[in-house]
């Protein structure tokens, strides 16, 4: 007895430094990682990367890409950066497949995915038979004045929806990219900024196309001026924008000014399209949600020309509150209320008939 407790005890003791042991060879690969990789001050940082004065410290300075992305899971001055446009990614992902399930043509597809494995063996027999049979109604035969037909419906355009998510998507995934391997080198940010700038660009042009398109589809030459100017807009934009010098700190007005010109350009085909549609009745809540997608866009592109609340204490945001953060919420919210704007013109404009 006394043996058997004494090898008891003896493995017990065993499996207990095994843990402690490895416990910590993980603390020594993690304290050497950080020894490695350590997050650097602003002071610090190169010049490509002093974008900010007012965020101190907490920064990732030419980490290999593996380090970058496993980043996405450490507290860092990106962090929040990353996962709230990579959030938005995700939700706009489940937005688009519910609306996928919803199109006649992906349904008919999923349809035949089904039938084409049948549940019961005799399924396709009986199937069979019924065709076969003669009681089948022969319509040739029928009177066509005998026959109630429903009115021709159209069938809804879509594509302009999908448009708009597809661009949202663009966006919000450029943005997280950009922010979570930008540390890597000086050319790999320069190449991803300029991603995020025309990840934004695309999303402002795709949001006019559900409005334009659907509104103005009895108007074939209004879609062509409105739609094609402000692809024209975007286009400029994007040109500019590739330019490495506008991609430094020192031009974040002049950047936000492109971007809010070209949402501005949207008060000239929202006019006309309010003076239309006065008496449409979902013109109040058509409205509602575009004057909320407004209002995010302006008071988000506000905290990040602004700087603010970091610049009334620096270092007090660095890992969470800052600008850039509190402007990338206020981008999810304008692109989910232009979501709700978009299904409200889905609905009532998308069978329109002229």
């Amino acid at each position: 007895m006394n043996s058997n407790k004494g090898s008891v005890r003896m493995r017990k003791s065993k499996e207990t430094m095994n843990n402690k042991s490895t416990i910590k060879n993980q603390k020594k690969i993690e304290t050497e990682t950080q020894n490695t990789y350590p997050l650097l001050s602003f002071e610090e940082l190169p010049e490509y990367m002093k974008d900010n004065e007012f965020i101190l410290d907490h920064y990732r300075v030419n980490w290999p890409l593996k380090q970058a992305f496993f980043s996405l899971f450490h507290w860092h001055n990106e962090t929040l950066n990353v996962w709230t446009h990579l959030i938005g990614f995700f939700v706009f992902v489940g937005l688009t497949i519910g609306n996928m399930m919803q199109v006649p043509e992906v349904l008919d597809f999923l349809n035949v995915l089904t039938w084409s494995v049948p549940l019961n063996p005799g399924a396709n027999a009986s199937n069979v038979s019924m065709m076969d049979t003669p009681k089948l109604i022969d319509l040739k035969h029928i009177p066509s004045q005998d026959m109630d037909i429903p009115p021709l419906l159209m069938a809804e355009t879509r594509w302009p929806f999908f448009v708009f998510l597809a661009g949202a998507m663009f966006c919000l995934l450029s943005s997280s990219t950009c922010h979570l391997f930008g540390c890597h080198s000086h050319r790999l940010s320069l190449q991803l900024l300029q991603l995020d700038y025309v990840g934004i660009t695309i999303m402002i042009i795709t949001s006019f196309f559900p409005p334009i398109y659907y509104i103005f589809q009895c108007s074939p030459l209004w879609q062509f001026i409105y739609l094609g100017g402000v692809t024209t807009m975007g286009v400029f934009t994007i040109i500019t924008l590739l330019s490495p010098a506008l991609s430094s700190g020192k031009f974040r007005s002049f950047r936000a000014f492109l971007f809010m010109a070209m949402g501005l350009f949207g008060l000239i085909p929202s006019v006309h399209a309010v003076y239309l549609n006065w008496n449409e009745p979902q013109r109040n809540t058509m409205l509602a949600y575009e004057l909320v997608m407004a209002l995010s866009y302006l008071i988000g592109t506000m905290f990040y020309v602004t700087r603010i609340p970091e610049r009334w204490r620096p270092g007090w945001f660095d890992l969470a509150g800052h600008s850039h953060q509190i402007f990338h919420c206020f981008v999810i919210m304008g692109a989910l209320a232009h979501y709700g704007a978009a299904l409200v013109f889905l609905e009532s404009w998308g069978r329109a008939s002229c």
